[in-house]
């Protein structure tokens, strides 16, 4: 069961995690941040396979549980665009030029790699 949204542990090696609800960024697990899981506050990618829980465990996260991890994730958000001096003004008006040319940027990306 899922009780309450946090960060997580930041693992000094990076090793992939599966499960549980300690580690930020792994993979298939509940309450931390982290890809494939269930409650959450914000997606978190350390770059491992992601292993992904059904959508029915998903939509059975308590009501409360998601709005605490949707106010933890706003939070996180505002915190990141002032350590980088950007509104949310800014924000929103870089996503969307970025989303504008997001499908020519991956193509050019793949391009580039290929290319290397």
């Amino acid at each position: 069961d899922v009780s309450s949204p946090k960060q997580g542990k930041v693992d000094p090696n990076n090793m992939p995690h599966v499960g549980g609800n300690t580690w930020a960024g792994g993979t298939g697990g509940r309450d931390t941040a982290g890809l494939g899981g269930k409650g959450g506050p914000y997606r978190l990618d350390a770059g491992h396979k992601v292993y992904q829980v059904s959508q029915a465990e998903k939509d059975a996260v308590p009501e409360e549980v998601k709005r605490a991890a949707r106010e933890m994730s706003e939070k996180a958000f505002k915190q990141r665009l002032k350590e980088i001096q950007m509104s949310e003004y800014d924000a929103s008006t870089y996503e969307r030029f970025s989303g504008a040319v997001r499908r020519q940027v991956q193509s050019l990306r793949i391009i580039l790699d290929n290319l290397q």
